[in-house]
């Protein structure tokens, strides 16, 4: 029993920091993909091209990377122990708990951006990006959470 309790949290951890670095790649793909709309705002062009900076200096990509991992981490370990607990394996569950992890990282380091239009399109980015994260994560986690092992593998 200790041993897949074990295995599930070295499971939810991998599966969280590979689900964060997904979820970067992704907010990189979403304001491309913005940039190259039609009659798209210039911001959308300047944000597709930062990521440039990231790779060109790879500590400011580390920054980003572990900012990221302190900003969701409290949401994400909240909604990780409720999956785990309550045995939740829905995808679409994994994803919502990612956009929210995401959207709740981003209120926490700009808490007063309701006025500004460009914190809102920030807002869906990141939070679309949490979709994607959470999928990921479903994927390398979420399919078989439960801190309880399964009936099958209890009597096999």
């Amino acid at each position: 029993m200790i041993g897949y309790v074990l295995k599930r949290i070295l499971m939810v951890l991998a599966g969280y920091l590979v689900a964060v670095l997904v979820g970067l790649i992704a907010v990189v793909v979403i304001y491309l993909v913005l940039s190259s709309l039609p009659n798209a705002p210039g911001y959308f062009e300047l944000m597709g091209i930062t990521p440039i900076a990231v790779l060109a200096v790879p500590p400011l990509g580390m920054f980003v990377y572990f900012l990221t991992i302190v900003v969701t981490g409290m949401q994400t370990l909240v909604f990780a122990l409720i999956a785990e607990f309550f045995l939740l394996r829905g995808f679409w569950l994994h994803m919502l708990f990612g956009a929210a992890a995401a959207a709740g990282g981003f209120m926490l380091l700009w808490p007063d951006a309701p006025d500004d239009p460009e914190r809102w399109a920030e807002m869906g980015v990141i939070t679309a990006a949490g979709l994607v994260a959470g999928l990921v994560y479903w994927l390398i986690a979420g399919r078989y959470a439960g801190f309880r092992r399964p009936l099958t593998e209890r009597l096999g």
